[in-house]
């Protein structure tokens, strides 16, 4: 319910905008001057202070500066321009003339009260994301780490085309993201798109739009994730996934800051800065003629490179122990420690999943645990397995491969666990489980 202040030193209309408002669910106070609402109330409680222009004493348009930020609306009984646009110089968010019909008032209000809200609501995420993702969105010391966030912090102020490599898991999105947050865009909206998780039919009518009629079951126009993310920035996530009719029209975006929905001959402008993420080798793709080369320099302006969660040394302890305390307050748990066999293991482990497995496992582990400590067993993490793989590599004298422990891992588990399991374990969806099965030579088991 909100509340609502009126200074109006005309008791009739005072009282009758108070049973209005109360008979549409606000609270509201009253007051007759500037003097007496400022003596009377913390003015910037309100989410809403009416005020005539003409009250004894000064002006209904003083109340504004005493208001802290709270949305103050001015009545007036002549409406001229000249009122209105002094009101509005000197921070009135609106101007309403007498008379005034209920209808009209109760639309003004409406309207006033949501773009509060709606401002409150984004201030609130931009306070969360800059919390949940301190430092542009990263945790740790480690040379590799200080040197992207180096990069975003350099990058981000331009609108020049960024290109994040890393595993699966190892945060490029939070990386973009910072860099949207750090730029002249983060007004505007951030658009993610993951072109891994859509069909390949599908593709170019969500990131383009389309007409209605375009295909079978385009009922109605559509427009599409770019020109969502018109005057902001776009985020494509597995840009390696993309097919090479959509790289064209992406091309073009880049090139000419066009589009054209699918179906329509019409070229519509947007301005979009792309940020794109990938694992693969997006050279070797083309090479293989997977991937457009000319696409592939655009996006080549400016690489960030994201080091994978075992390569971090103690950055791991540092963000296992964020997220044990971030697990805690979205849960609603008492804070959570660690016990030093906990950490060792979390320490020990070679985390193929990178951060996403990581915080998979606490999220677990919070959920689990019925005490204030977190065990190593609460964890789920096969540690064993990965210290049997140190000792043999350390024997071989050579580091033991991603690769090599993916196939093992997937090799002892697969009688025991779904793929889903599997995945899970592994802090990488079934997609990316599935690719890796085909790329290694591990095809699953039969039923």
């Amino acid at each position: 319910m909100s509340d609502i202040l009126v200074v109006e030193d005309e008791e009739v209309i005072r009282a009758a905008l108070k049973r209005l408002f109360e008979r549409n669910q606000y609270r509201v106070a009253e007051a007759s001057s500037v003097e007496e609402a400022a003596a009377s109330y913390e003015l910037g409680d309100f989410d809403l202070v009416i005020a005539d222009l003409r009250l004894p004493g000064v002006p209904g348009t003083e109340i504004i500066k005493r208001c802290n930020g709270a949305p103050v609306l001015i009545m007036t009984s002549y409406s001229s321009v000249a009122s209105a646009v002094d009101a509005m110089k000197r921070g009135a968010v609106d101007y309403i003339a007498k008379p005034f019909d209920h209808d009209e008032m109760l639309m003004v209000v409406r309207r006033v009260l949501l773009e509060r809200q709606t401002r409150r609501q984004n201030e609130a995420l931009k306070s969360d994301i800059q919390r949940e993702y301190p430092v542009t969105g990263m945790i740790g010391k480690c040379d590799a780490m200080q040197t992207v966030c180096n990069r975003v912090h350099k990058v981000a102020p331009t609108d020049a085309t960024v290109l994040v490599l890393g595993e699966s898991g190892t945060g490029k999105e939070l990386v973009a993201r910072a860099i949207h947050e750090e730029s002249a865009r983060s007004a505007g909206p951030m658009v993610t798109v993951n072109c891994a998780a859509i069909p390949e039919t599908l593709i170019e009518p969500e990131l383009f739009g389309h007409v209605k009629g375009a295909f079978t079951g385009a009922v109605e126009s559509r427009r599409g994730m770019v020109e969502a993310a018109d005057g902001g920035t776009l985020f494509l996530d597995e840009i390696g996934e993309l097919p090479l009719s959509a790289q064209a029209r992406l091309l073009r975006v880049l090139q000419d800051g066009e589009i054209r929905r699918v179906g329509s001959s019409d070229v519509r402008r947007v301005d979009v800065r792309l940020v794109a993420a990938t694992h693969r080798d997006l050279k070797q793709l083309v090479a293989d003629e997977l991937f457009r080369g000319d696409l592939y320099f655009r996006l080549q302006v400016m690489e960030i490179s994201l080091p994978p969660l075992r390569e971090r040394g103690e950055d791991i302890v540092e963000l296992a122990e964020y997220m044990l305390t971030k697990a805690c307050r979205q849960l609603n748990r008492p804070k959570m420690r660690f016990t030093g066999q906990a950490l060792a293991d979390i320490t020990a482990y070679h985390w193929p999943g990178n951060i996403r497995e990581l915080e998979n496992a606490v999220e677990r582990a919070v959920i689990l645990v019925e005490s204030e400590e977190v065990t190593a067993d609460s964890l789920a993490i096969d540690v064993d397995q990965a210290r049997g793989q140190e000792t043999r590599s350390n024997r071989s004298g050579s580091d033991l491969s991603l690769d090599d422990y993916f196939v093992q891992f997937v090799l002892e588990h697969e009688d025991v666990l779904s793929e889903t399991g599997i995945a899970q374990r592994l802090g990488i969806s079934r997609k990316s489980l599935w690719e890796r099965r085909r790329k290694l030579g591990i095809p699953r088991k039969a039923p």
